[in-house]
């Protein structure tokens, strides 16, 4: 009779072999990174894979009392069944910030065989009426009451806060993965304006940011702080999750916003007399059985 235990008919079982991104395998699991454009190759047979998706975050506004910009969007896909293909991996670009009285862009998504979040969206400047971009996470409504952005779809991640002030200003955070951002407050005077803090990001996937080296301190896709107008104010905190901070108007940073960190889908810090920081880039991973 033939041995089948091994293989068909005596076969010997080959594994599927796959390939593309950076390579890391802890806790029984090989985990493939892509922090730029390229492709997983699937050959052999199909493979069970976890995939975590997250596109890029939003740029922050400028001038005075700048919004924080939301982070991208996330997705997390379980027991996704790859079959023998190439699939084209996409890690979407962060917003550039502005010096200006205008929005900061939002993000670009990332994308892996069809699943595409969200990107973050832009962080508003001080101008009347401007309304902060929508996204994966919202970006923080700048100066003189200005609303942030929503997230949109659901489910991806958090609305920004509302920007604060009619004479002294203060731009909201940026949402993030895993929490509204928090709204500007203005205490009516220089010293006591206060930008809001970026929402938190997710820690939920902490065991593969300590497996791949990636993320900040466990988290992914913090929202970005916003920042005050006036030398007395205080900027908005990051949210944990790669996030900028906002900047604060004659501080030894200029008065700019700092930038998300690249590969982490943290939103840019708004900028107070100066230039909102740029969105930080996506990133995908996926995991399957080493």
């Amino acid at each position: 009779m033939l041995n089948c235990i091994a293989g068909v008919h005596g076969i010997p079982y080959t594994a599927p072999t796959v390939s593309g991104g950076t390579l890391y395998t802890s806790g029984g699991y090989n985990y493939r990174v892509f922090t730029g454009n390229g492709n997983l190759v699937v050959s052999g047979g199909t493979i069970t894979a976890d995939i975590l998706t997250i596109s890029g975050a939003g740029g922050a506004g400028g001038n005075r009392g700048g919004g924080g910009g939301g982070a991208g969007g996330y997705i997390y896909t379980s027991s996704a069944s790859l079959t023998a293909n190439t699939y084209a991996v996409v890690i979407g670009a962060g917003g550039a910030g502005v010096e200006t009285n205008s929005r900061g862009a939002s993000g670009t998504a990332s994308s892996i065989n069809s699943i595409s979040p969200a990107a973050g969206g832009g962080g508003a400047g001080d101008t009347v009426g401007q309304t902060a971009l929508s996204g994966g996470s919202g970006g923080g409504g700048g100066g003189k009451e200005n609303a942030a952005g929503t997230a949109s779809p659901s489910g991806q991640g958090y609305a920004g806060g509302t920007g604060q002030g009619s004479y002294n200003y203060a731009g909201g955070g940026g949402g993030g993965a895993g929490g509204v951002g928090s709204n500007g407050i203005n205490g009516g005077d220089e010293g006591s304006s206060y930008g809001g803090a970026g929402g938190v990001g997710i820690n939920t996937y902490s065991s593969w940011a300590s497996a791949t080296g990636t993320g900040v301190s466990g988290y992914y896709a913090g929202g970005g702080g916003g920042s005050p107008w006036g030398t007395g104010g205080s900027a908005g905190n990051r949210g944990a999750g790669g996030a900028g901070g906002g900047g604060i108007s004659g501080g030894s940073t200029g008065g700019n916003g700092a930038n998300g960190t690249a590969n982490t889908g943290g939103g840019a810090g708004g900028g107070a007399a100066g230039k909102g920081g740029n969105g930080g880039s996506g990133i995908v991973i996926v995991r399957y059985a080493a």
